[in-house]
């Protein structure tokens, strides 16, 4: 189907100069982020309002975004997180009849770029092959080649990017019943609310705190367990985090990481991080346990990794307890006299499929022993 916009411009500007031209969608203006591709064949709406993308320029390997509309209640935060979104086709219609709207309208009303109609497998490629680089989307703009290459140079690169403390609450708050079993405090460096209410379903009281709030603030809670969330960013300038996970290790109580917060534990430990070529987007990605030798499929969006050499080095205090099959990068860590683990992917799998779960009843477990 064509839409009202079939005749307005929209160019994709990569970093190396590589230029892309199709239709504008979403609001005309123009934006710039780090360009990335997602694999994912459903859950676009969970993607798109995940605060680890902010920053982020978006690719869709899926050739259809849009065919089952939005519902008001399948987003991971308040809106939009990434700075603009590069499709192939983009669906007006959609099918579901709980549907609360279509997806061209979501993101007119957040004033959020798109381009689509553009050769979103030659944009992957390319990505793979040259590596994660900034973008930028220009909609019915008048300026130049030239001109927009002079406003993508200003943008700042991902690479030791604090972006966490930009999506994280502003204040805290509480999820979940006064009487719940246990008390878990989230330091929230972009949490999804995914992973809130894997919480909540656990018959825990969960305290969300701003993600430069101190340990000692957090700590006067009374917390059974801690938990760091996922967000967006590089992992390395955020010293902060670093220093709350160390006293959290210090107290031997009960911590749990994801994502970043996975990132943020490695670092507590000593153990450095680094960029990825392009990162791991998608629902498919295939993780071994390798406590259990069980497999999963998982959920995962990074771009920042935990250093495998780094983790050789110190055998004597933690240990790798998820693999990655398909590149062997490190999936999940815990430390080994202290109950403290995390993973790099998404056990919450909003989207993707639910094989690790499983990870939230054993924090919930090591809240129960040391309760």
């Amino acid at each position: 189907m064509t839409s009202d916009s079939a005749n307005q411009n929209a160019i994709l500007l990569l970093q190396d100069g590589t230029v892309f031209h199709g239709t504008a969608q979403g609001k005309s203006g123009i934006s710039t982020g780090e360009i990335c591709f997602n694999t994912g064949m459903t859950g676009y709406q969970e993607v798109f309002t995940d605060p680890s993308y902010f920053g982020q320029i978006m690719v869709t390997t899926n050739a259809h975004i849009g065919n089952y509309g939005v519902l008001d209640q399948e987003v991971e935060s308040e809106k939009i997180q990434i700075s603009g979104l590069v499709c192939k086709n983009f669906t007006f219609d959609y099918s579901r009849q709980m549907a609360s709207g279509d997806v061209k309208s979501f993101f007119e009303d957040q004033g959020v770029v798109v381009i689509s109609d553009v050769d979103t497998r030659a944009i992957v490629k390319h990505i793979r092959s040259k590596g994660a680089m900034n973008a930028l989307i220009a909609c019915n703009v008048d300026q130049s080649i030239d001109e927009l290459k002079a406003i993508l140079s200003e943008a700042p690169d991902m690479d030791g990017l604090e972006l966490a403390s930009k999506v994280s609450t502003k204040e805290a708050y509480l999820l979940g019943e006064d009487d719940a079993s246990f008390k878990v405090a989230v330091l929230d460096l972009g949490t999804k609310r995914n992973i809130l209410r894997c919480f909540t379903d656990r018959d825990c009281q969960v305290k969300v705190f701003p993600a430069k709030t101190s340990y000692e603030t957090v700590k006067a809670w009374g917390p059974d367990g801690f938990f760091i969330s996922n967000g967006p960013g590089d992992p390395a300038p955020m010293d902060y985090a670093v220093e709350f996970a160390k006293k959290a290790l210090d107290d031997k109580k009960p911590l749990f990481g994801i994502c970043l917060g996975h990132q943020i534990l490695a670092r507590a430990l000593g153990i450095p991080t680094y960029k990825m070529h392009h990162g791991h987007r998608g629902i498919n990605h295939p993780v071994q346990n390798v406590i259990t030798g069980k497999c999963e499929v998982t959920s995962q969006n990074h771009g920042f990794g935990v250093s495998p050499e780094a983790i050789d080095e110190h055998t004597e205090i933690v240990e790798v307890s998820h693999r990655n099959l398909n590149d062997n990068t490190v999936e999940g860590i815990r430390h080994k006299y202290l109950p403290a683990f995390s993973v790099q992917y998404h056990p919450e799998s909003s989207p993707g499929p639910h094989d690790s779960r499983y990870l939230f009843d054993q924090f919930i477990d090591l809240i129960k022993k040391h309760k």
